[in-house]
């Protein structure tokens, strides 16, 4: 199969320096867009890797994701979301980044060459047959990712991927691929902007669908939220006094007790 790094193609905006700057955010803002329309092609593909995400999860299994740069960092970003989103413990969902914690912050780009490394970090957390692995590689040839996802097939671990190229390697070690194409960025090769922007758009549909799946939402409200701050206090009580048509003294108290909306509701209607 044919593999061009259409993520490293030449910009369709060229003097990009002689622009106004409002020539220049109209461009991106094209470009976003590609990257939205790019990715509502792929939702059949996005649906059947969230299809087994919830399999695993349902059978005591967790959702990794691994990858380097920027994907990395979204990847860890989106894990880091499902406890106080979705009261999930901490380990339910793990996102991993080469160079580790360090390269969240700064860059480390030759960790994105190691080879061996995805497989030593993944190990740390036990990873087996339960889990399913996600790697993120907007090129889909990052070595620590693909090498990652190859010692998973061959330890029968499922595994899936987001990429902005088709037929990548990474594509290969995947059971479930999901290929966005979203073209040339804006700035070429700069991928942490459309391709980035289009694996977010991604990570969010496969936690917010897998834990609606998983019973971690009523109706719409999020029933599990971690209460850890005011704001997220103030949206439990207006939660409680909705389903439960009570006045806002009573959720006050309905929530010091039990410290979680799902809990307070069901402890309310079993009265």
């Amino acid at each position: 199969m044919n593999f061009e790094k259409i993520t490293e193609k030449d910009s369709h905006y060229d003097a990009l320096e002689q622009k106004s700057v409002r020539d220049l955010l109209s461009g991106i803002h094209q470009e976003d867009q590609n990257a939205v329309a790019a990715v509502g092609k792929v939702l059949t593909l996005v649906e059947q890797l969230i299809q087994k995400v919830v399999e695993q999860l349902q059978n005591g299994g967790r959702l990794f994701y691994i990858g380097a740069g920027t994907s990395g960092r979204l990847g860890v970003l989106d894990a880091s979301e499902c406890p106080p989103t979705f009261g999930t413990e901490p380990e339910k969902v793990v996102g991993i980044v080469a160079g580790g914690d360090f390269a969240l912050r700064n860059s480390v780009e030759d960790a994105e060459d190691d080879t061996n490394q995805a497989w030593e970090d993944l190990s740390q957390h036990n990873i087996n047959k339960q889990d399913i692995v996600v790697g993120i590689a907007a090129s889909g040839t990052t070595p620590y990712v693909v090498e990652g996802l190859k010692k998973c097939q061959q330890n029968g671990i499922p595994t899936g991927c987001i990429t902005c190229n088709v037929n990548a390697p990474l594509a290969a070690v995947s059971d479930f691929p999901i290929e966005v194409v979203v073209g040339p960025e804006f700035l070429t090769g700069s991928s942490r902007m459309k391709a980035g922007t289009a694996q977010k758009l991604i990570l969010n549909m496969i936690t917010t669908a897998t834990m609606i799946q998983l019973g971690r939402v009523k109706g719409n409200k999020m029933v599990d939220m971690k209460l850890s701050n005011d704001k997220l206090v103030g949206r439990a009580e207006r939660i409680v006094m909705g389903e439960l048509n009570v006045s806002h003294r009573e959720a006050q108290e309905l929530l010091e007790q039990h410290n979680n909306v799902r809990e307070a509701i069901n402890a309310h209607k079993a009265k």
